[in-house]
């Protein structure tokens, strides 16, 4: 079960990645953009995932995936870390990123893949 020290090492493994506080929570940026966070007592994250893709998510696995309420508008998702195994946890992280992530970052590191949602 991987926890919040895993999502930091994960995500800053991800090109061009930082780390800030903002919200009084830990947020992850590529080029500056958020792409995951680490909200309440960091037991669960915040990552970018369009509203289709969210929604199938969240009725799939419910145990897993939630839409905060405050977040219901925007195009993220939250993950339980206790209901993730660490690949699965790489591969959304991952995924956000390339959301997040400008075309030069993309075409940079193309073994990441190619964004996945719009």
């Amino acid at each position: 079960m991987p926890d919040a020290e895993d999502v930091r090492r994960i995500a800053l493994s991800l090109p061009d990645t930082t780390e800030q506080v903002a919200w009084n929570m830990p947020t992850f940026r590529v080029a500056g953009k958020m792409f995951a966070t680490l909200p309440e007592d960091e037991t669960s994250l915040a990552v970018r995932c369009p509203k289709e893709e969210r929604d199938e998510l969240v009725l799939a696995e419910p145990a897993k995936f939630w839409i905060a309420s405050h977040e219901a508008q925007f195009a993220w998702v939250r993950a339980r870390l206790s209901a993730l195994e660490e690949d699965e946890l790489r591969d959304i992280l991952a995924d956000s990123w390339r959301q997040a992530a400008p075309s030069r970052l993309l075409e940079a590191y193309p073994e990441l893949g190619v964004p996945t949602g719009d």
